[in-house]
């Protein structure tokens, strides 16, 4: 897969080189491409940025500038900086990584051949983890860096010419620029491209992959400060974990997000538990 951001400060995508997107990058994986939009300016002060029609506060991106970059970036001819990782991993597999790992992923969908545009915006529909599941498939995504008031909105409207455009949010606030959403929803797809993380469980445990949120996790030591490991983690009858895995997920997401119950397939043992 190839990422490539389109912001006003490339030195915020700086994390995309550290701990496992480092490594992905490492292997062959994942390309960073980070492009500065100000490389597109073309007057004297490289602004990228001007007042509103219609009058109101802050300051509105220009589409003179945020076209040509697009443009570029989508022809593969945008001169940036592709990164690299941040430190040399060890070139041995973790304990828990299965062999033979299918790196290769598949895309489909509309227009599958325009590489897919990222513009996060507090007016963007939520990005879920569906989404991340989704785009892990992709060749190419590039991401628009919003400030200030936010993109002239005909530039996602031209946009649409070259990409398969989706605008999102990651919630409901409102962040200085685009860059940390950009962060936040690199990690949630550059993540399940197959052979990133080591055990393929352990995307498809999380919360949210079935509807439900993760219940509590264990390691050593058994006993720590008057509080013990749940004796059923240590029965080795692996139905019985199981179930007591998908009964802590079904309590916690009642007591934090009973709304994500409204679309959960439920069993019988399911309904039993949560009436109870």
């Amino acid at each position: 897969m190839r990422l490539d951001v389109v912001t006003i400060f490339p030195e915020y995508l700086e994390p995309l080189r550290h701990a496992l997107l480092g490594k992905a990058i490492e292997q062959g994986i994942l390309t960073v491409g980070v492009h500065d939009l100000r490389n597109w300016a073309t007057d004297v002060h490289k602004s990228v940025d001007d007042t509103p029609y219609g009058g109101g506060p802050g300051m509105v991106m220009k589409p003179g500038v945020w076209g040509p970059a697009l443009d570029d970036v989508a022809a593969g001819t945008a001169a940036g900086r592709d990164l690299t990782s941040s430190l040399p991993h060890v070139d041995k597999p973790r304990h828990d990584e299965p062999a033979d790992i299918d790196r290769q992923a598949t895309r489909g969908g509309d227009d599958a051949d325009l590489p897919l545009l990222i513009v996060p915006t507090p007016a963007g529909r939520p990005f879920t983890q569906a989404d991340a599941q989704e785009w892990s498939g992709e060749d190419h995504i590039v991401f628009a860096c919003g400030r200030y008031e936010g993109i002239d909105q005909r530039v996602v409207e031209d946009a649409a010419n070259r990409y398969r455009v989706r605008e999102v949010s990651i919630g409901d606030y409102v962040l200085i620029g685009g860059e940390v959403a950009v962060l936040v929803i690199a990690e949630a797809i550059v993540r399940l491209i197959p052979g990133v993380l080591g055990n393929r469980r352990s995307h498809e445990e999380d919360s949210f992959s079935d509807g439900l949120l993760e219940g509590p996790s264990y390691t050593k030591p058994r006993h720590w400060r008057g509080l013990d490991v749940p004796e059923v983690l240590f029965s080795g009858n692996h139905a019985k974990v199981d179930r007591w895995r998908r009964d802590q997920a079904l309590l916690r997401t009642r007591a934090v997000r009973p709304e994500l119950l409204e679309t959960v397939e439920l069993s019988d043992v399911d309904r039993k538990l949560l009436e109870g």
